[in-house]
């Protein structure tokens, strides 16, 4: 069964840190691209992060320019999300998606899979 698994989720203190972690389960993730998202109670769900199937490119949405990273490590078959300096603003569940595409995908629509979510709690 082809699944994604978030972790790394959890409670933190204004400006502190924490890494997200989308392990893929039944498929590879080496040439999909990966899109992370939030929402948060009350919201819409909006784009955090993007990162493309096998040409590099990474983009970040302007709110979470500078303080967030996504990376991939292709023998863990994992994406990341690197969260520094979070603010209030910031807690949501946050969700991974995927799909086989070499570019970056922006468009929740045009991902194929999804994780659960991971709740991010920002508070002191």
């Amino acid at each position: 069964q082809e699944q994604l698994v978030e972790s790394g989720g959890g409670l933190v203190q204004p400006g502190g840190s924490l890494r997200l972690a989308c392990t893929a389960h039944g498929f590879s993730l080496a040439h999909d691209a990966i899109g992370w998202f939030r929402q948060a109670p009350g919201k819409e769900r909006e784009g955090v992060s993007y990162m493309g199937g096998s040409d590099g490119s990474i983009y970040y949405e302007d709110s979470v320019k500078g303080r967030f990273t996504i990376s991939r490590d292709r023998a863990k078959n994992t994406v990341y999300l690197q969260m520094d300096n979070l603010k209030v603003e910031a807690a949501a569940v946050y969700y991974c998606a995927a799909t086989f595409r070499g570019v970056l995908v922006r468009n929740a629509q045009e991902f194929h899979k999804w994780g659960q979510g991971t709740q991010v709690t920002v508070s002191s």
